[in-house]
């Protein structure tokens, strides 16, 4: 048997365990005295014996309604090492699948197959399927740093794409390959788009314990439905495994940047049809590896570096790729789309010519869709609006093979002849700057626009301007503490929704994060209505607690749930206004001196801000004052805004010569 009580397990995962908040745990620990002591780590990071917590957690009623993976999952963290723990993971899954099946690795530890054991009879107590997913998921979040794998949601798009795009019946059957799988997302994706007959899956990984998770993946997503999968365990560069297969569509997301893939012994390959890629571009080897497995008409979208589009060394292969009609398009995302995540990654979407003899030409032009523009900025590690990214590269590419049919605005259709020359540049970004530039008759209308802004501005000016505003006067102040306490408002703290937070079925409500209000101010997600987040109705005042977004306002829209780090207050309308409380809250020395200020992602302590003691018949004229000096922000932020871009435009337009006399 395993030892559990040898497993070390931190506050964090002590929360996870018992379903609760980590402040919860830390109030265990302080209020009894029976809580398990610590056995490692430090003071401010201690870590516990993991049979101790849980004998604790069940003593203490604290288990009720907890599963047991979140206490699977730190025992094969202890394993210690990443190919074990991965290949227990993935033996277990296919125990899970067959209660009959042995354990067929035999370079698996005692412990390991004791936990592998364990783990299967877990998972077809409380779902193989499920259970899989999450020791998976675990396994890739401990690892994140080792590992670069292809987010769900790019995976989705790129499988629709390389569906919407293919040439052929599509009733036959199709074929898909991954010649880099690493845990299988792309085929996943593939599996869950396609919703034709009989699917045959096509994979190699190199790394064993990827290859093991990615057809342990693979076989769950293959369950009751026509799905053949064929996984391999090798270079697919080197020693292609599937050399005489072809592939209706393939999807890849290789990996970047390698000097040794095989230079030396592959410079006479039959694939590199398009030329011998240099040494320096080992992801233009992958793409003519890619395009020799695909069938006539068949198509591939591969995850790139940016570089790839415009290295010197890359021109001539290049530009065989565009004269061939191979290369049909290069969309460049947002930042954050896949690791590394502050890189604006490319997909280049490739197209086998077809052999009918009713097949067009090669086409002469290629698509180029700028997608940048749909980042959601504000976090360690940017999150795009997948839903509104998705929708608009998939718009663009429908155009592809309509030439009398213009792309939306970001994306162009650019003639061959205008990207065959001394650097074959397929930068989307270069070639679509000039199609955003507005006209003449936008260009004055953005004019009257932003005089009208001034207008407003000095009207505003003027009226807070003339206003009497005494200094030197020592007031008296409440915090929202008091309030609370006083019963004058409700406080309610904003809550990390699930990790899917579409809504399954009923009544939803737009939700707010930190990030939406850092990009556009707007919600960008939708949480079904649940008691336990804190919902912002019209009326309520809506504060952000972090410093880089710190500030305070009055909802006016629709119900509303917030995410962390934001807080609804609700007023006693016979003791205090709205508008008056918001204004006194969001006062930039209300937030220097609630705040610890020690970074820009630090918090503020909402309870801690001060409000101006005052009657509820004095405070209407605070409160008017604080709307027009609310209006004045909005409209100074708005001129901002429309006058950098309007001197962006004049700027571009000298450039070009454009200036009458």
């Amino acid at each position: 048997m395993s030892t559990p009580d040898a497993v070390p397990v931190s506050l964090a995962e002590i929360a996870r365990i018992a379903g609760v908040g980590r402040a919860a745990v830390s109030n265990w620990r302080r209020r009894h005295d029976s809580f398990p002591t610590r056995i490692a780590g430090t003071d401010v990071s201690p870590q516990f014996s993991l049979a101790e917590v849980e004998q604790w957690l069940r003593d203490n009623g604290k288990l009720d309604d907890i599963g047991g993976r979140e206490l699977l999952w730190p025992r094969f963290e202890a394993l210690g090492s990443r190919n074990e723990s991965g290949l227990a993971v993935a033996e277990a899954a296919r125990r899970m699948r067959s209660s009959r099946a042995r354990t067929g690795r035999p370079e698996l530890s005692a412990q390991a197959r004791d936990l592998v054991a364990e783990a299967a009879k877990l998972g077809r107590k409380e779902g193989p399927r499920e259970t899989f997913e999450f020791l998976l998921q675990r396994w890739l979040e401990t690892h994140v740093r080792q590992l670069s794998t292809t987010p769900p949601p790019l995976a989705t798009l790129m499988a629709r794409i390389a569906l919407a795009v293919r040439l052929g019946p599509g009733d036959g059957g199709l074929t898909f390959l991954d010649p880099a799988c690493g845990t299988g997302h792309l085929a996943a994706a593939a599996a869950q788009e396609y919703d034709g007959p009989g699917l045959e899956l096509l994979a190699c990984e190199r790394d064993p314990a990827l290859a093991a998770l990615a057809s342990a993946r693979l076989d769950f997503a293959a369950e009751g439905r026509d799905i053949r999968t064929r996984i391999a365990t090798g270079d697919s560069l080197r020693e292609d495994p599937f050399a005489p297969a072809r592939a209706d569509i393939a999807l890849c997301n290789p990996p970047f940047n390698e000097r040794d893939w095989g230079y030396e012994e592959l410079a006479t390959d039959e694939r590199w049809t398009h030329g011998l890629p240099p040494r320096t571009e080992p992801e233009l080897a992958w793409v003519q590896h890619v395009l020799s497995h695909l069938k006539p008409g068949g198509s591939a979208v591969l995850v790139l570096p940016p570089a790839v589009a415009s290295r010197k060394a890359g021109r001539r292969i290049r530009g065989s790729l565009l004269r061939t009609g191979a290369l049909r398009a290069v969309v460049a995302l947002p930042p954050g789309c896949a690791q590394p995540h502050s890189v604006s990654l490319q997909l280049w979407i490739l197209r086998a010519a077809a052999d009918s003899p009713a097949a067009a030409p090669p086409s002469q032009d290629a698509l180029l869709v700028d997608a940048t523009r749909f980042a959601r900025p504000g976090t360690r590690e940017p999150n795009p609006d997948w839903d509104t990214l998705g929708s608009f590269v998939l718009t663009a590419l429908a155009t592809l093979d309509c030439p009398g049919q213009e792309p939306p605005e970001g994306a162009v259709r650019v003639p061959l002849l205008d990207l065959l020359d001394d650097e074959v540049d397929v930068t989307p970004g270069r070639h679509t700057a000039s199609m955003t530039e507005p006209s003449g008759k936008e260009l004055a209308a953005k004019w009257d626009e932003f005089g009208s802004l001034l207008t407003d501005l000095a009207d505003h000016a003027r009226h807070l301007s003339g206003l009497c505003v005494e200094t030197g006067t020592s007031p008296t102040t409440v915090t929202v503490q008091d309030l609370v306490k006083a019963g004058a408002l409700t406080l309610r703290a904003g809550q990390q929704p699930p990790e899917t937070t579409a809504p399954t079925g009923g009544a939803a409500v737009p939700l707010l994060t930190v990030a939406d209000l850092l990009h556009d101010g707007s919600p960008g997600g939708l949480l079904s209505i649940d008691s336990a987040h804190a919902i912002a109705e019209q009326g309520d005042v809506v504060v952000a607690g972090v410093s880089r977004a710190f500030q305070a306002w009055v909802h006016e829209g629709p119900p509303m749930a917030v995410g962390p780090q934001l807080y609804v207050l609700r007023a006693d309308p016979e003791k205090l206004d709205a508008h008056f409380l918001a204004g006194c809250l969001r006062a930039p020395a209300n937030g220097r001196q609630a705040g610890t200020h020690a970074s820009t992602s630090s918090r503020v302590d909402i309870r801690r801000l001060q409000v101006l003691q005052l009657p509820l018949e004095k405070q209407v004229a605070y409160a008017e004052t604080f709307r027009r000096l609310s209006a004045f922000e909005a409209l100074l932020a708005k001129a901002d805004g429309l006058g950098k871009g309007l001197a962006g435009d004049m700027s571009d337009r000298l450039v070009a010569g454009g200036l009458t006399t």
